[in-house]
């Protein structure tokens, strides 16, 4: 055979495979093995800087290193960048800057796509609707109704794969935000979301991966109610899920929290099917030659107008101030102590209750700088103080202690006041007994209580504050401002924070030890 009759059959061939591809590319269908890997994170916080976390004697965490791994494994195999939400808020570095920093390096480190999550709407709506215009990449949300600038879903490409990504949040979004920063919007469940949008999904993609943010738990029970989901990243419950728990046929993995690890997911498929999975957590820390420069610079650049902002100093500790999410959100902690402390003796009130949530760093024994104090306390949270009977304030703390399978931000710091409950106890009759200035609780009296505006205005499900509020009439909230007669204290004007640093700076040194408020009983 000749050269040019060869070169005709070759080319003859080449146009039938092509041909075929073609065909079989248009059902639908993948037509050859493939292998896509999934680099994932979630609750991020913005903390981009390397930090010991209380109880650590390392360093963890850093963009700079969690791009240099990024980096290393993306030149492996494909692989596809995706955070699971609460990205925005939390750390100096982001809040101070309102989670711009956080969408300048997300954008630097090529995310290929978001879930937004409960914390991402505590700047409020037209300040999200400005960092998801300058993401370049799509920030998800399904189950999200009357915020157009989140998509339900998108469609991604990854070595020859459709990948469909769709995206839902926890539906406790509005009280787990200021309620305001969500006024308008509806949360519908997860579950409902995602059963309207994979019919839409699935024919486009050969691989159907839901973006969540709302917690281990809730990702199982989503899994057991879909079938047809190949994959969930997951955040939301800051859990360190070392290896992948398969529901339904359906992978769940998530990567614990504040870029101390990284989720890496690695899947085979062979015609549109998953065949063979493995996945774990990569721990970063800081260590030579593993960062990315341009990110160094950049986390940098933010970091250095972050201290010079925060670096004075405001007083000092002798011992280290717990404020570990999964400590304060589950039993009393010495940092928590003080800071309802604080509350209760700014305002003149007989007992103080405020959500563990509301903390959100330790502060290590040694100097402490405004820097640490606005790391610890990052809300923009103010100082209110309510008059309950006694009857109402054994409501608040049963549903304080209502949610105790897992740390909950619900969970009741106090001041003031002591009390013990039974996890072994129906919901509703775990607290047993309750003292305030060491005498028993009387339900008929009338005490005030300082909180937070947060808690007065329902958040974390504190209706009793509110109900309170608006009963006793001549009630507004003005901008967030709550007026009402039923406030013994109010002072819109100063953040909680600056309360703490105030007092941190009038005594100087203080050594904070737990004092048996809270105790778990048979």
């Amino acid at each position: 055979m000749s050269i040019s009759k060869r070169r005709s059959a070759v080319n003859k061939l080449r146009i039938a495979l092509a041909a075929l591809l073609l065909l079989l590319a248009g059902s639908g269908a993948a037509v050859w093995a493939a292998e896509v890997r999934i680099l994932h994170v979630n609750d991020f916080h913005g903390f981009a800087e390397p930090h010991k976390p209380l109880g650590s004697a390392d360093l963890l965490g850093g963009a700079a290193y969690l791009a240099g791994e990024v980096d290393r494994l993306r030149r492996e195999k494909p692989s596809l960048l995706l955070a699971a939400g609460d990205m925005l808020q939390g750390s100096n570095w982001a809040n101070l800057f309102r989670g711009r920093s956080v969408i300048e390096l997300m954008n630097a480190m090529g995310f290929d796509a978001m879930v937004v999550g409960n914390h991402e709407f505590d700047y409020g709506q037209e300040v999200l609707k400005k960092r998801i215009g300058a993401a370049k990449f799509p920030v998800l949300g399904a189950n999200v109704e009357g915020f157009p600038p989140l998509k339900p879903y998108t469609i991604k490409q990854v070595a020859g794969l459709r990948v469909g990504l769709i995206g839902v949040t926890t539906p406790d979004t509005p009280v787990t935000t200021h309620p305001k920063n969500v006024a308008g919007l509806k949360f519908i469940s997860p579950e409902t979301a995602v059963k309207k949008y994979l019919p839409a999904v699935r024919p486009q993609a050969d691989l159907v991966v839901v973006l969540s943010h709302q917690g281990l738990e809730a990702d199982r029970d989503l899994a057991a109610q879909v079938p047809d989901i190949d994959v969930i990243v997951g955040g939301h419950s800051h859990t360190r899920l070392e290896k992948p728990q398969v529901v339904n046929r359906t992978i769940i993995v998530q990567a614990w929290e504040h870029a101390k690890t990284l989720g890496v997911l690695d899947l085979t498929l062979d015609g549109g099917k998953i065949v063979s999975f493995s996945g774990g957590l990569q721990e970063i820390k800081p260590a030579p030659g593993t960062e990315d420069p341009r990110i160094r610079q950049l986390v940098n650049r933010y970091a250095k107008r972050v201290e010079a902002v925060l670096r004075e100093r405001v007083g000092e500790t002798a011992v280290d101030l717990d404020g570990q999410t999964d400590h304060v959100r589950t039993r009393e902690t010495n940092l928590a102590d003080l800071v309802a402390d604080v509350m209760r003796q700014k305002s003149g009130a007989d007992a103080a209750i405020i959500n563990g949530g509301t903390i959100r760093a330790s502060i290590n024994q040694g100097s402490i700088t405004k820097k640490q104090v606005y790391a610890a306390l990052p809300f923009d949270n103010y100082l209110v103080a309510i008059r309950l009977t006694g009857a109402q304030i054994q409501e608040a703390l049963e549903h304080g202690v209502a949610t105790l399978g897992e740390p909950s931000g619900r969970f009741p710091q106090v001041s003031g006041l002591s009390f013990t409950y039974s996890r072994a106890a129906p919901v509703g009759s775990r607290v047993k007994e309750i003292l305030i200035q060491g005498r028993p609780l009387d339900p008929h009296r009338e005490y005030v209580v300082a909180t937070n505006d947060f808690m007065a205005a329902g958040g974390d499900g504190y209706t009793v504050f509110g109900n309170a509020i608006r009963a006793a009439g001549d009630y507004s909230d003005l901008g967030g401002a709550l007026r009402s007669r039923n406030l013994a204290y109010n002072d819109p004007g100063t953040w909680l924070r600056d309360l703490v640093i105030d007092y941190l700076k009038a005594h100087k040194q203080i050594a904070p030890r737990t004092e048996d408020r809270i105790k778990e009983v048979d």
